[in-house]
């Protein structure tokens, strides 16, 4: 029987919206395990991703070091929509892990949001990808 996006998924999804700043973002990041945030419309309909790295690169690197200043600071009032990877790449539950893994690879991207009728109902990441293919004995 071979595994589905549906069958591995994540179904609670954390989003966050895209006049969000980045405040709220390190916040969530760094209270979770996951580094991916699907960006949602006031719809819910899916508009962008928004990874840890994509924050790290937008925010001072000198945040919550002895040396912060207020300009520092200013960096996470940014907006989601300023850092977000807009029509990212999707994925759909009936599909299968290798469409997955294909996709991740393609494009070079470590999650892909899942979606059905245009609306989110998961996330997959390649950690969810390596657990599935490993509980299914492919292994080396």
């Amino acid at each position: 029987m071979e595994l589905l996006i549906a069958d591995i998924m994540i179904t609670r999804v954390v989003t966050v919206e895209m006049d969000d700043r980045l405040q709220l973002v390190k916040e969530i990041f760094d209270q979770a395990s996951f580094h991916h945030l699907p960006v949602v419309d006031e719809d819910g309909s899916l508009s962008g991703m928004l990874s840890e790295r994509d924050l790290l690169r937008a925010i001072s690197p000198h945040i919550g070091a002895i040396g912060e200043t207020n300009r520092d600071q200013e960096t996470l009032l940014k907006r989601v929509h300023q850092v977000m990877t807009r029509e990212p790449v999707t994925i759909a539950p009936h599909k299968s892990l290798d469409d997955a893994s294909y996709l991740m690879l393609e494009y070079g991207i470590g999650s892909l949001p899942v979606l059905e009728d245009g609306k989110l109902v998961g996330i997959i990441t390649w950690k969810d990808l390596l657990r599935a293919y490993s509980h299914l004995g492919h292994r080396p």
